[in-house]
């Protein structure tokens, strides 16, 4: 493994290293701030997502894969 993969994130259902796939911005419920998500995907099509300005965040489903996919 290179040092580059060795900071990616892996895919929770697949273990599979997942690469970034940009950011959405969304309104955030908790503290009605418009902030952003930051978007990630493996080669198995599973799409996560977290908030971006929260790195110790943990990766959550991306409830909208059909609108981030390949």
């Amino acid at each position: 493994m290179d040092i580059v993969s060795a900071d990616l994130p892996t895919c929770p259902t697949c273990n599979r290293v997942l690469e970034w796939g940009g950011f959405v911005l969304m309104l955030r419920e908790d503290d009605g701030k418009r902030t952003c998500r930051s978007l990630w995907g493996c080669v198995d099509s599973h799409q996560w997502w977290m908030w971006a300005d929260r790195p110790e965040s943990t990766l959550e489903p991306c409830p909208y894969p059909e609108l981030f996919g390949s």
